[in-house]
Parts: structure tokens; C-alpha cells; sequence
């Protein structure tokens, strides 16, 4: 079967890591600047950045209505970092452009500003393959406050979602591009194919 493609949303964050990951996964990564390209995709990642800075660029490219039409016509998409928050329906503080897909409230710096950045080991459902743990890079990084009923709670830390899954989408508060573990990647991959 031909290897997917995946379109990383290429508006702020670490694109080239992402599409690297992807590459490595056997998928092919392009870096998505317009949306007619995403009709090249059978998947979405939208990286970690600013989210009202993504918000707007979204908006102000003609990616927001695309990409939301793109999720609801059944492409898989996975949000990192920033990329949870603009997959959210609802932020706890503040207002800027969401997608609304998701059936969450994130909270935006939740950790901290970037100066409390970590690593911690996280325990992910779904990812049985060893090593158990996965290490997880936060980097000012959202939490997720509230989770509606479709939505599957896959990783926690101190008590917080940090990872969760609402049918062909896929959200982290950490930055799985940035370690060498590609785990969540292929995870992700087998969504698109589940979906294909």
C-alpha cells in the first residue's frame, strides 16, 4: 500500500522535526503553507508554537475553516503542544481562534512560562510496546482542564490530562517530535490508516 501523507500545518513550531519523525515512521511529511495542499494529506499534525499567534496566521492563510472541514470529513488530525489548544472547543482563560474540534477545555501556560520547561517519564495508554514509559518534553505547555464524554483520557501527570483521543484525533500537551522515540507517531499513523 502507498506510505500516507501527512501535512504538517507549517505556520510556527517545529515543523522539520515533525516531518523528520514522520519520514523515519515510513510516512511521507510535507510542510502544509497553503490550504489546497491539505487535500494531499490523509492526515493533519498541527506542531506546538503560540497559539493565538497560530490562531491568527490560521485564520488570516484560510487554514481554520480548512482544516476543520478537513477533520470533520474524517482525516486524522494530531495537535502538539499549542496544537491541543487550537484542537480544543473551549480554553479556560483568554479568547482566540480555535479549530473546535476537540470535546475539551485546555488551559493554555498551564505548566508555567518557559523558563519551568521539563522532562518527566509518562505512562501512555494504548503504547504497550517497551519501554513502558515514554519521555515527555513539556514545554510551557497546555493542560487539559475538562474532557467530555467521547473523549479518551491516554496520558496524566500530577493529576492532569496530557494526552487524550476523541475519534480521529489526537491531542499532547508535550512534544513528542523532540525525542528520538517514535511511538506516538506510529500511533498516530495507525489512525490515518484505521481511517483509510
Amino acid at each position: 500500500m502507498k506510505k500516507p501523507t501527512i501535512g504538517v500545518l507549517a505556520l510556527q513550531g517545529a515543523v522539520r522535526e515533525h516531518i523528520q519523525m514522520l519520514e523515519t515512521c515510513g510516512a511521507r511529511g510535507v510542510a502544509l503553507k497553503y490550504p489546497a495542499e491539505l487535500n494531499l494529506c490523509q492526515g493533519i499534525i498541527i506542531p506546538g508554537g503560540e497559539s493565538t499567534t497560530i490562531g491568527k496566521l490560521m485564520v488570516a492563510c484560510g487554514f481554520l475553516d480548512e482544516v476543520r472541514d478537513a477533520s470533520r470529513a474524517g482525516i486524522p488530525v494530531y495537535g502538539t503542544c499549542a496544537g491541543l489548544i487550537m484542537m480544543a472547543q473551549r480554553i479556560a482563560e483568554g479568547d482566540q481562534p480555535l479549530l473546535g474540534l476537540m470535546d475539551i477545555t485546555a488551559r493554555r501556560n498551564a505548566f508555567g512560562r518557559q523558563v519551568d520547561s521539563f522532562e518527566t517519564d509518562l505512562v501512555i495508554e494504548d503504547i504497550a510496546e517497551k519501554p513502558r514509559t515514554f519521555r515527555a518534553v513539556f514545554i510551557r505547555a497546555p493542560w487539559i482542564d475538562e474532557v467530555g464524554n467521547g473523549v479518551r483520557i491516554l496520558g496524566e501527570f500530577g493529576g492532569k490530562v496530557v494526552m487524550a483521543r476523541q475519534d480521529g484525533m489526537l491531542v499532547s500537551a508535550f512534544h513528542p517530535e523532540l525525542t528520538g522515540d517514535e511511538r506516538i507517531h506510529r500511533y498516530f499513523l495507525k489512525m490515518v490508516e484505521e481511517a483509510r
